[in-house]
């Protein structure tokens, strides 16, 4: 029996329903360049900590968070972490 909240490690693909609420494209292809390493991909391959309320998404490279999206008051929040830029691919 899983605790409630707790975290599940997945990669990014499973943070697509939240960051589609966001973006108006599949966010899972966009290129994330970390902040804190310079490694630079598809958000799909970064990894991701799920639970009920938020997704924290990881760094695969260095684990920094990039950004972190919650579910709150009826809707999404995006809070930017380390992410230095998002290019569509």
């Amino acid at each position: 029996m899983r605790a409630q909240n707790a975290m599940t490690r997945v990669d990014g693909n499973a943070a697509a329903g939240l960051l589609a609420e966001i973006f108006a494209v599949d966010a899972t292809t966009m290129r994330g360049t970390c902040g804190a390493c310079g490694s630079v991909g598809p958000l799909a391959e970064a990894v991701v900590e799920l639970d009920d309320e938020a997704a924290i998404i990881r760094c695969r490279s260095c684990t920094h968070t990039l950004m972190t999206v919650l579910r709150a008051d009826g809707g999404v929040r995006l809070v930017i972490g380390s992410v230095r830029d998002l290019v569509r691919a």
